[in-house]
């Protein structure tokens, strides 16, 4: 599932008109980016959630076709934050562990490394597993610990060594059975919650990862892609 249903609003003037998925980056859409890297990772069952300015994504995307995935949609009208609208298309996500990004992010993680954890946490107790990332300059103090695998809730006083949390996850459906369909509902304190029983991996991705949360790093990501795709590389 991408998430693509924020409103964007530090983003703006930029997504008054546009959704911020659709927001070019080196040439292309910030979701392309996240198809084209799944597609190559062998991943080509999509949901999409929407609501500020969806159709625009619908009509952009398609039925996938043209990427080499097939996208189902799921419309919120009014965007239900992350828990709600991962719970409002619970239906279409399936029984198994299914993995979760951002759309507003830019990362080289490796999604082919998603099938196997994804099997991985099917077959344990936990409920979640969690890409992080080192801290940006906009998030000093990360949000989890981890250590050999496991993700922590740090205490204040080891903030420091906290790690931020990529937007890269993968949930066992069952963690959303008690929102109801609809309701709105954050996702971190169902994480937090998990956390704490001990429920929680994760992995440390040490490569490039934006959160592209501004117009200014918009634009410092669409130079950086330039730059690369110019040098000839990716």
């Amino acid at each position: 599932m991408i998430l693509a249903a924020g409103r964007g609003e530090r983003m703006r003037p930029l997504t008054d008109r546009t959704p911020k998925p659709l927001l070019l980056a080196g040439g292309k859409p910030l979701i392309v980016w996240h198809i084209e890297h799944l597609v190559r990772a062998g991943i080509t069952d999509l949901v999409i959630n929407h609501a500020h300015l969806g159709i625009q994504i619908e009509q952009n995307l398609g039925d996938g076709s043209q990427f080499g995935v097939h996208i189902r949609y799921s419309d919120e009208g009014t965007a239900l934050e992350t828990a709600g609208g991962i719970a409002f298309a619970l239906h279409l996500l399936g029984d198994e562990p299914f993995a979760v990004v951002n759309g507003d992010i830019w990362c080289d993680y490796d999604f082919s490394h998603l099938p196997s954890r994804a099997a991985a946490l099917a077959n344990s107790n936990d409920m979640a597993h969690l890409v992080l990332v080192d801290n940006p300059e906009h998030n000093p103090r990360g949000d989890f610990g981890l250590r050999d695998g496991r993700i922590s809730n740090p205490a204040l006083s080891t903030q420091h060594s906290a790690l931020t949390f990529s937007g890269i996850g993968l949930y066992k459906p069952q963690l959303f059975a008690n929102i109801a369909r609809g309701n709105k509902a954050p996702l971190a304190p169902l994480l937090r919650e998990q956390i704490a029983l001990g429920k929680v991996s994760g992995e440390h991705h040490r490569g490039i990862w934006v959160d592209v949360g501004t117009p200014q790093r918009l634009a410092e990501l669409d130079k950086q892609l330039r730059e690369s795709q110019n040098a000839g590389h990716d």
